[in-house]
């Protein structure tokens, strides 16, 4: 999510210009516009404290429904010979609850206070940090009751995942967001008067060591006020008593974070896709032009904040169809760089979803696409964009018309942007 060099926005689909976004780049002492990342995956060690802990995890999740189903492991797709599309207009509507987004500091050289901020209702809270200390660390979200009329606060936690601390920040992204995608949950977490408790209790178990990264994003909702707070603190602190003398740390340069109402993104248009007539179209995602980034407040200070990226906003695409027998083919392309996610797909009204990792079957993609040329830029100002060679594509399936097609889409951790959906008539 590190932004070193400028976002260039609008990058179109042969686009590949190291837009450093990722904690890899930050990581890594290099030149200013370059991205470096881990090509091997590298996991922590295990040894029975972890497989205890993932234990308690695995029971603090219901048990997988259909809605939950087994990864679709689909391949890259490159495509070999030079073509063109064109730029589908869209209609945006901001959504749903308030969005507690937590980056900032992302290299976090001392415990304390990472984010903080109070809120009620439906709440997303994602929290993306790197231990550059140089001793074991946690990290927590912890809840306090902020309403002091009533003498319990119900938290209902619906959604959400964390992957085990990695210095493998490609890995740590996608196995987030597999298990923000694939998991339903319904867990109760009540906050008496005057007290203090974890939004979920493996977050004390989970140990950083130094140079370990931890992505984690959760959804919520609050009966009443609550102050919610992302803190880092040594492992062998208890978090409570933390808190009694935790201060707020300052951002770092980048400023990624912040309080940002209207979590949900919703992508629809008010013509209908024919792939007969229409050909080949792309949707941005994350370019900050044609879909803007949400800007909100640094609630810890006041100050004006802005997501770049839109981390933590979850896009919920529909596109009409024309014709109930006409079958189009849906496409995600990375136009900025190394990228390694998960989507859903779900069709009409039911309320079963399936995973699609982006990519299928590897961990990441992205890094084989050749630089645009003068004239691809001038023509993607234009409306118009053209595959180029190597261009890379996270296969999302092929669906007919019977019934509406919907995929949720959020900006992975770690991963450089922006994206484009792609839809085309099913067989090309």
């Amino acid at each position: 999510m590190t932004l070193k060099g400028k976002i260039l926005a609008g990058m179109l689909c042969c686009a590949i210009v190291s837009l450093p976004l990722g904690a890899e780049a930050r990581h890594h002492n290099s030149e200013k516009d370059s991205t470096a990342v881990h090509t091997e995956r590298t996991l922590p060690s295990k040894d029975w404290r972890q497989e205890v802990i993932m234990k308690k995890m695995r029971e603090e999740t219901p048990a997988k429904t259909e809605a939950a189903a087994p990864v679709e492991r689909r391949t890259v797709k490159p495509v070999k010979h030079s073509s063109t599309m064109h730029r589908w207009e869209v209609t945006s509507r901001d959504t749903g609850g308030t969005l507690l987004f937590s980056d900032s500091p992302e290299y976090v050289d001392r415990p304390g206070i990472l984010y903080q901020d109070t809120v009620q209702g439906k709440v997303r809270v994602l929290y993306y940090h790197l231990n550059n200390t140089k001793i074991p660390q946690k990290v927590a979200v912890v809840l306090e009751n902020a309403n002091h009329k009533e003498k319990a606060n119900m938290v209902r936690v619906t959604r959400g995942g964390t992957a085990w601390p990695s210095d493998d920040y490609l890995w740590v992204g996608k196995t987030t967001q597999n298990q923000y995608f694939g998991e339903q949950k319904n867990d109760l977490v009540l906050v008496m008067k005057d007290k203090k408790r974890l939004l979920q209790s493996s977050m004390d178990e989970i140990i950083l060591q130094p140079g370990q990264l931890v992505y984690g994003v959760y959804d919520f909702n609050a009966d009443h006020p609550v102050k919610t707070s992302v803190i880092m603190y040594p492992a062998n602190v208890d978090p409570f008593s933390f808190m009694n003398i935790a201060k707020v740390l300052p951002r770092d340069s980048v400023a990624l974070r912040g309080t940002f109402k209207g979590m949900d993104r919703e992508l629809t248009s008010a013509r209908e896709y024919d792939p007969k007539s229409d050909g080949t179209v792309y949707v941005m995602l994350a370019d900050d032009k044609a879909d803007k980034y949400k800007v909100g407040v640094d609630a810890t200070d006041g100050a004006k904040a802005v997501n770049y990226g839109n981390y933590g906003v979850l896009y919920k695409l529909a596109i009409p169809v024309k014709g109930e027998t006409s079958r189009v083919q849906y496409y995600l392309s990375p136009l900025g760089g190394t990228y390694a996610g998960a989507m859903t797909v779900r069709r009409d009204h039911s309320p079963y979803t399936k995973l699609v990792e982006t990519p299928g079957g590897r961990i990441y993609f992205g890094d084989q696409t050749a630089p645009e040329s003068e004239q691809v830029s001038k023509a993607r100002s234009e409306g118009v964009a053209f595959f180029g060679s190597n261009m890379e594509l996270a296969d999302l399936g092929s669906y007919d018309n019977s019934v509406p097609t919907y995929f949720e889409f959020s900006p992975p951790g770690a991963s450089n942007l922006p994206a484009c959906l792609i839809l085309m008539p099913d067989g090309e």
